[in-house]
């Protein structure tokens, strides 16, 4: 398969802007995942498979035609030629009702099968007494369709879900790397710009000469710092992109024109609509993982009946009146008949109670699964909006440590323009206020990263994309 690499800029033109540079809103992206990503278009397949395990199952009730005709000939004798058509319709409670038509001939024709020459006609009914009455094979499968087609809804919310939060995920790790190259590259800037001003005053025998060499190796650091920044930056896009897909499963890569949305603080909510959802608003019990699991245990609940209707004996019980004209209603006479009755009990029953002793083991083992997801969702829900009240505190804190370094990092430089600090200060203070910007964006970062981890223990799809 050839990979097609498309400017993202003019493939996705709602983004074009008139400057050099395009916002991918995070919005937009993860409407785009949602939409054309593989995994996404797979998590809808799983509701195709489901109503296609339906329709099967409804299969085994549909009505049938039997057509068969035997014949022998030998010596140009007709032994016997056996004709047979027969209508079946299966019904619910192991239950079936037949027409049939006999035409039999031959020199050699077996006594039973001799019909009037015009052929006989029979209707009558066939039904299951023991084994197969209340629930039967046919029955089973068509019940565990429908819990299955309901299943595959909730594990197709969980599908999306977890491809929506590693995109997520990507994203905010993308506006990580932009915003710590941001902070390089603004002080960058400003090293250089100190550089500028310290060589003109050791022109002018203010500074010492050694002051321009401290400022240089600033800047190299700084150079360096920024350099790393960028290749965190090309790794996070190239992450990215990997989410990023067109129609017709074309692959797109996210081009360096298109930044990440700096305001993103004030829609992802909204965007993973989680807006007022509060712990005491979290109900268990609507979660698609445990609605899937449900659905499963409801499922072998069905196989659990069956296995122990096979305990029963199978008495199988006919009865066809027979009659020489296809008019049922005017012929039907109680003394020509056809019936017949099929009774087999097993002495032991190893076999059926072994199978049953096994359905009721999965469900045992598939209850002790439900009450341990039960747990670990309930604790994960709590412990993420635990963490994110501390990410609240964290990210004010920061904020105002930030905001002190800034302070003193204009003083220093105030006091060294009028000679009363020293470069070694200056760029003391100002690594001091790098350090608290990038710490300051990983603990954003964080916020956001627990912000969509919230929407994923949720475990919803996002109905507004």
């Amino acid at each position: 398969m050839i990979t097609t690499f498309i400017c993202f800029v003019l493939a996705m033109s709602v983004w074009s802007q008139a400057d050099s540079t395009s916002v991918l809103s995070f919005s937009e992206y993860l409407g785009y995942v949602k939409k054309f990503h593989p995994i996404a278009k797979q998590a809808e397949l799983t509701l195709a498979v489901g109503q296609a395990n339906l329709m099967k199952a409804r299969g085994a009730f549909d009505p049938k035609i039997e057509f068969n005709n035997s014949r022998k000939r030998f010596k140009d004798d007709t032994y016997y030629d056996l004709l047979n058509t027969t209508f079946k319709i299966p019904t619910w409670y192991g239950i079936e009702l037949k027409g049939q038509y006999e035409q039999n001939e031959g020199v050699y024709l077996n006594p039973q099968n001799n019909v009037p020459e015009d052929g006989l006609y029979s209707a009558g009914i066939s039904a299951s007494l023991g084994q197969g009455l209340w629930i039967n094979k046919r029955m089973a499968d068509l019940k565990k369709a429908k819990y299955f087609r309901e299943q595959t809804e909730a594990d197709r919310e969980i599908l999306i879900n977890q491809i929506l939060y590693d995109a997520s995920v990507s994203y905010f790790n993308w506006l990580k790397a932009y915003r710590e190259t941001l902070i390089y590259q603004q002080f960058l800037n400003n090293a250089e710009i100190r550089l500028n001003g310290v060589k003109r005053r050791v022109e002018t025998g203010d500074k010492a000469a050694i002051d321009s060499i401290e400022a240089r190796i600033t800047i190299r650091n700084r150079r360096l710092g920024l350099e790393q920044s960028k290749v965190a930056l090309m790794k996070a896009s190239l992450e990215l992109s990997t989410f990023l897909w067109l129609n017709d499963n074309i692959p797109v890569e996210l081009q360096s024109g298109v930044i990440p949305d700096l305001s993103i603080d004030l829609q992802i909510d909204t965007v993973l609509e989680i807006t007022d959802k509060t712990l005491e608003d979290f109900i268990l019990e609507t979660h698609p993982k445990l609605k899937s699991l449900n659905l499963k245990y409801q499922g072998l609940e069905v196989d659990k009946r069956l296995k122990a209707n096979q305990l029963l004996p199978t008495i199988d019980v006919q009865y066809n009146f027979l009659t020489e004209t296809p008019d049922f209603s005017n012929s039907y006479n109680f003394n020509q008949y056809k019936a017949g009755i099929q009774i087999n009990i097993p002495l032991f029953l190893r076999k059926e109670r072994g199978e049953l002793q096994l359905a009721k083991f999965k469900l045992q083992d598939l209850n002790f699964d439900i009450n341990n997801t039960k747990v670990t969702i309930q604790n994960k829900v709590i412990a993420t909006y635990r963490e994110l009240e501390s990410y609240t505190l964290q990210n004010k804190l920061i904020e105002d440590i930030v905001s002190d370094y800034d302070t003193m990092l204009s003083a220093e430089e105030r006091k060294f323009s009028f000679g009363e600090s020293s470069l070694f200060l200056v760029n003391t203070r100002e690594r001091l206020l790098i350090e608290s910007q990038l710490k300051a964006v990983k603990l954003q970062n964080d916020y956001l990263k627990t912000k969509a981890k919230l929407f994923n223990n949720l475990s919803r799809d996002l109905t507004n994309l």
